[in-house]
């Protein structure tokens, strides 16, 4: 018997792997036709007037139960092919496989364990290629309201990390959060801009205010300039960063989110601070409108960069020469407005969104970043398209 429930048990563990897969694309119109060709201040959507190829991702996975009183192990293994790779590709391990505009990377790659030990609650931890948990926008255009990045997601978090997290769950509502890493988008050895570690600690609360409320504070330590361009002093030149997300769910039409960043950074001596506002409310059952508002400061003009080549962010991450193009230290404000209509397909589809926007981008404080340098302000209009099966 014990055999045959051990074989059991080994055939309901591989019947809960998923396999699913998700296709986006997207253009970012601007009607002003910099001569560049690039969009100031965007990552994603960063080539104006063009259309991109965002994402191909195809994901296995096997979840596990956070909830569960026995030992659970899982995985998730996401590979993505597109134009987003151009940015979240990571050193030493894919961003020399494909050097166009496509580019291909490991997305994500870990072992995910539930381990009931010390409390009642347990711990989960996950150890491998890591998104990186900072921030309110992700990587998954699923599970972001714009096609467009906020400035805050783009240069004042980071996207992946090789390394481990944890999530010790100290009551029903409470968590406390840390991990440790290679840092933002490197590897080991020459895939390192640097030879120090770096690391999260923080909180997250759930099902906070009657349900309504929930929140995420974390904070980040550790070296991110390369050796290459700041010399040995890089090792132990400390980058701060510090972000706070709280979303208050009004009623079952809308919700509020808020996120407020603040970073520093010794080896470049620059500080970044911003507010970023998100408000979606549900007209129908398949369509609903959101609003993003911004202020993002710049102190130095360091953070802020528009990289013209498809190699040159990774370039740049490691510390080798780049074509990039920068601005003065500037305050940016940004306004986005968009609608998300996500009608019901069925069978083989999960999900299909259309998601037109416009956005102004302003510099604040009298500086002309955009269009060339030739500009204040820069309006753009466009979206993506998402299919998942």
């Amino acid at each position: 018997m014990p055999s045959q429930a051990r074989a059991q048990g080994a055939k309901d563990w591989f019947d809960a792997i998923t396999v699913s897969g998700q296709v986006e694309g997207g253009i970012d119109a601007n009607p002003a036709r910099p001569a560049d060709g690039n969009n100031f201040g965007r990552l994603i959507g960063d080539r104006a007037t063009q259309a991109l190829l965002d994402q191909i991702t195809i994901t296995i996975a096997k979840t596990v139960d956070q909830t569960s009183s026995s030992y659970q192990a899982g995985f998730l293994l996401r590979g993505l092919y597109g134009a987003d790779a151009r940015y979240y590709n990571i050193a030493g391990i894919s961003d020399r496989a494909l050097t166009g505009r496509n580019q291909v990377m490991p997305a994500q790659a870990h072992l995910d364990l539930h381990l009931p030990w010390l409390i009642r609650h347990g711990l989960d931890m996950q150890a491998g290629i890591l998104a990186a948990p900072m921030g309110v926008e992700t990587l998954d255009p699923a599970m972001r309201p714009f096609y467009t990045l906020a400035y805050t997601t783009e240069y004042s978090t980071p996207f992946e990390h090789v390394g481990a997290m944890v999530q010790f769950h100290a009551t029903d509502r409470w968590d406390i959060l840390f991990g440790v890493d290679t840092g933002n988008q490197v590897s080991f050895g020459r895939g390192d801009d640097n030879d120090a570690a770096a690391g999260y600690f923080g909180l997250a609360g759930n099902g906070l205010a009657g349900g309504r409320l929930s929140l995420l504070y974390l904070s980040r330590v550790g070296p991110e300039d390369a050796v290459r361009a700041l010399g040995p002093r890089a090792n132990g030149a400390q980058r701060f960063w510090n972000d706070l997300d709280m979303t208050f769910k009004v009623d079952d039409r809308l919700s509020l989110t808020g996120e407020f960043n603040a970073m520093h950074d010794e080896g470049l001596r620059a500080d970044t601070v911003s507010f970023v506002g998100f408000l979606g409310y549900r007209l129908t059952p398949t369509l609903t409108v959101n609003y993003r508002g911004e202020i993002y400061r710049d102190n130095t003009g360091q953070f802020v960069t528009s990289f013209l080549g498809d190699a040159a962010y990774m370039r740049a991450l490691l510390g080798e020469p780049a074509a990039t193009r920068t601005a003065p230290p500037t305050t940016y404000g940004a306004l986005t407005l968009g609608v998300t209509w996500h009608p019901t397909l069925g069978r083989p589809f999960k999900l299909f969104e259309i998601r037109p926007e416009i956005r102004f981008d302003r510099s604040l404080n009298g500086t002309t970043p955009f269009n060339g340098l030739r500009n204040a302000g820069m309006f753009a209009f466009g979206g993506d398209a998402l299919l998942g099966f």
